[in-house]
């Protein structure tokens, strides 16, 4: 019989989770070999108890998955960062649930920010598109020194700062409140480029590390 997997926003009681995320974003970002900003059980603690987190679970409290909202520049900018899904739960649409979830969190929180994030994976691209998330350069995203300071703990911080914060092996992607794009636009768009958005992906990525190693 297939687990109920219960998905919603986070409050003071999910506390206790804060190890096992943590724990499971640095394995994964490890056996991935990609970057990952780093956290810290504190810092995810903080996040669920100011309820600016979703939380997915089994009905006997089982954790399954985690993202939290970041906000800058004053609430102009938000990221929905530090998604994450137990390895015996994925692939199972949990993720963008997840998401979907904690995208209309922060539209509630701040309805008037732009919510941008970065990510390496194709999947969540997918997902992001799916919501209305576009592709941006870099100089679209917030320039709130915090923010960035929060990729020093990441295997690629050095190509970020090398390229002047302009790039690095993530792609950013924007939502923003007045986008003239519906979702489904957005969406179809992603879905008709999918394979062109990965291979560009793969010969950035492959650039950019070919390019540190001679520089």
């Amino acid at each position: 019989m297939e687990q109920q997997i219960i998905v919603r926003v986070a409050h003071s009681g999910d506390v206790h989770y804060s190890i096992a995320i943590t724990d499971e974003m640095a394995s994964s970002a490890k056996a991935r070999g990609t970057g990952i900003a780093k956290r810290s059980p504190e810092y995810v603690a903080k996040k669920i108890d100011e309820g600016k987190a979703v939380i997915a679970h089994t009905a006997d409290g089982t954790w399954v998955g985690f993202c939290y909202i970041e906000a800058w520049q004053h609430g102009q900018f938000v990221a929905n960062s530090g998604l994450i899904v137990s390895p015996e739960f994925r692939k199972s649409g949990i993720a963008k649930k997840i998401k979907q979830t904690i995208f209309q969190l922060s539209r509630e929180k701040y309805p008037n920010a732009k919510l941008f994030g970065l990510t390496t994976g194709l999947a969540v691209m997918k997902i992001n598109s799916e919501l209305g998330y576009e592709p941006v350069t870099y100089s679209e995203l917030t320039d709130d020194e915090e923010f960035w300071a929060g990729c020093k703990s990441c295997v690629n911080y050095e190509i970020l700062m090398s390229k002047d914060r302009k790039n690095c092996m993530c792609t950013a992607m924007l939502y923003e409140p007045k986008n003239v794009h519906t979702p489904q636009e957005t969406a179809s768009v992603f879905t008709s480029n999918s394979k062109l958005y990965e291979r560009f992906m793969k010969i950035k990525q492959s650039k950019l590390l070919n390019w540190f190693r001679k520089k």
